[in-house]
């Protein structure tokens, strides 16, 4: 028997908009430095490789030196507030388990791969009552690469049970579309999402105005078994 078709989805800016509690932490973060607050729309640009690469992006944004020391502090104490308060602001984006239940019902497998941390992401998931959705949660520290890297959007591939010959990512970002192609597969890209490009430039083989437009844009690129 074929392994079942499966899409693949990043996380932040894809399937949750987590925007806002990221960057209210890290408000609080940076006020603790004495540094002022990020937008909404200045902190959007910065999300997308991770916690740790987020912080470092917001100090060089606002002209502040850190050595790998003092960032590993920052971080630490970042991560303990998310965890705290990760799903309070953090929503689905519209039309998310519409679209997975449409695909679901095609006999679709589901998995996450994301640079986020794997004990966040499910967090993050658990507390929205996504997790039952995903076969497979391939976070940051889950394999010892990560986005762009293929081998971590194949090895979440096959950790849920999925071939690569049948399977689709789903993402917002120039990472997410550059770890697509570096494993051969076929991706969507949302236009909603996190990235410092026109999403119409990240070069997605399909680019989504809504979740409802997902299992169309999955049929056009996935042959049938």
């Amino acid at each position: 028997m074929s392994a079942p078709p499966i899409a693949v989805f990043d996380l932040d800016g894809t399937l949750v908009d987590t925007l806002p509690d990221l960057i209210d932490v890290l408000a609080d973060t940076l006020a603790s430095l004495g540094l002022p607050p990020l937008s909404i729309a200045e902190g959007r640009r910065l999300v997308g490789a991770g916690i740790k690469p987020l912080i470092a992006r917001a100090l060089a944004e606002l002209g502040r030196d850190t050595d790998p020391a003092e960032l590993e502090r920052i971080y630490e104490d970042y991560v303990e507030a998310y965890a705290a308060r990760i799903s309070r602001l953090s929503r689905p984006f519209p039309g998310v388990t519409g679209a997975l239940d449409r695909l679901q019902a095609q006999g679709f497998r589901f998995a996450v791969c994301t640079n986020k941390v794997t004990a966040l992401s499910i967090k993050l998931l658990t507390e929205l009552e996504l997790i039952d959705r995903f076969a497979m949660v391939a976070g940051y520290d889950t394999f010892p690469v990560r986005k762009p890297d293929p081998g971590h959007l194949l090895g979440a591939i096959a950790g849920a049970g999925g071939d690569p010959r049948r399977a689709v990512m789903v993402g917002d970002s120039k990472t997410d579309v550059a770890t697509a192609r570096n494993a051969a597969l076929p991706v969507v890209a949302v236009s909603f999402g996190y990235t410092d490009v026109p999403p119409e430039a990240l070069g997605a083989d399909r680019l989504i105005d809504h979740y409802d437009a997902l299992p169309q844009a999955i049929a056009d690129l996935l042959p049938k078994a």
